[in-house]
């Protein structure tokens, strides 16, 4: 048989293809749902502090339950995933952030709140273990780093999609209206899930990417925790922490220390977060293309973060006109959109066979941690009066990054045996 006939043979049929594309956009669906549940009270602080009499360290406790229940409870939902499959979680995951929410517009006092921000932290739990489950198992390998490209950009696009939803309703019908009709919502994605459910089940898909499946066959095998004597599980969690904080300091402060330092107009800060997020779902977009090539994976998010680390510097240690900051806001954003896809695929790497959700779990509890932890610590310093030392952290951090990812490459590298001759 000639290579072309035997190319002809493994190419997936366009059905196939199209299912993908189906499966793809779902899983995103349901991401975007996620990340626009983490911001329902974000928005509404204003409003819940008036009717509440609370102080602001009282609302930022409300983000901290919120992820230090996400963290906890991710790394125990990727084993529940692994046994009970992904499908179940997901829908019980967004039938619970519709509860919570609803929770939220009921409440009467602020422990009533806090509890349901927990509730709010403990559905967010689930997502990445249960995504990457999905995709992993129902795409086909040559496919996910586009898959990738679009679970990113569907999570920044739920970010961006909260407030505007949530200041909306609430300008016009209050904050407990805009909590209500947020739980109608997710209500929805829950129906829309539930319609495509049959894209979301099933077995893994054949085959792996090239020396992959070699690779996985000499990580640990056997009992249901030996997953975590592999040392890129752990290099991976330390990745997602830097990455949490690096994304905890440009959200949080990143404007306010701009303007500080820049002199910024009031009217150019607004924009500085939405360049940021939008060229970096533009990044993942061109990411999502270049991951195709797993191998190059490292290489993608040293340049990647590397790029973004000079122009948090450049933001910290050098002066620019007020109207420039926007842009180079996005000039980092997009750098960090870039890396996205390989960064995942990185992980997949290191996941060894049927550990899939319990790798995922506890890798992307490292978001989680460093979401709670960053933005105090961040904080402090813009308390003190150190505005430029925020971009110095941001670029340790994602310096931090770009040494876990040459790490994770190399242990991930070791455990592929070497070809037979």
């Amino acid at each position: 048989m000639t290579d072309s006939a035997a190319e002809a043979l493994d190419a997936p049929a366009p059905h196939e293809a199209k299912r993908d594309a189906r499966t793809i956009a779902i899983v995103g669906f349901a991401h975007g749902s996620s990340h626009f549940s983490q911001l329902l009270l974000a928005p509404l602080f204003p409003w819940i502090k008036d009717a509440f009499g609370l102080s602001y360290a009282e609302l930022g406790l409300l983000m901290t339950a919120f992820y230090v229940v996400s963290g906890f409870a991710q790394a125990a939902a990727g084993f529940v995933v692994d046994r009970v499959g992904a499908l179940p979680v997901l829908l019980g995951a967004i039938a619970l952030f519709s509860v919570a929410a609803l929770g939220m517009a009921l409440s009467v006092s602020y422990p009533m709140l806090l509890v349901c921000s927990g509730l709010a932290g403990l559905a967010n739990s689930p997502f990445h273990p249960v995504d990457f489950s999905i995709m992993n198992a129902r795409v086909a390998p040559s496919r996910l780093g586009k898959a990738y490209a679009v679970h990113g950009i569907s999570g920044n696009l739920g970010w961006a999609a909260a407030p505007l939803f949530m200041v909306g309703i609430a300008g016009i019908a209050g904050w407990r209206a805009a909590l209500a009709g947020a739980a109608v919502l997710l209500a929805l994605v829950w129906l829309v899930v539930w319609r495509y459910r049959s894209l979301l089940s099933g077995g893994r898909r054949e085959p792996e990417a090239p020396g992959e499946a070699a690779a996985k066959s000499a990580a640990p095998a056997g009992g249901t925790f030996d997953f975590l004597r592999i040392p890129a599980v752990w290099m991976s969690f330390g990745f997602f922490f830097a990455a949490a904080a690096v994304l905890g300091g440009v959200q949080s402060f990143g404007p306010e220390s701009a303007r500080q330092l820049h002199e910024v107009p009031l009217q150019y800060v607004a924009l500085c977060l939405t360049g940021y997020m939008l060229s970096s779902a533009a990044g993942m977009l061109l990411g999502g293309v270049l991951a195709a090539d797993a191998d190059r994976a490292e290489r993608i998010i040293a340049w990647g973060f590397g790029g973004a680390a000079v122009v948090a510097l450049m933001l910290g240690f050098s002066s620019w006109p007020g109207w420039t900051v926007p842009l180079l806001f996005a000039v980092m954003g997009f750098g960090s959109g870039i890396a996205g896809p390989s960064r995942d695929l990185l992980v997949r790497r290191a996941t060894p066979p049927g550990a899939t959700g319990r790798v995922y779990g506890m890798v992307y509890s490292g978001l989680d941690v460093g979401s709670a932890l960053a933005p105090a610590v961040f904080g402090v310093l813009m308390d003190t009066g150190h505005p430029a030392l925020i971009w110095a952290g941001i670029a340790l951090f994602q310096g931090l990054m770009i040494a876990s990812a040459l790490n994770i490459g190399r242990a991930t590298a070791r455990r592929t045996p070497a070809p037979a001759a």
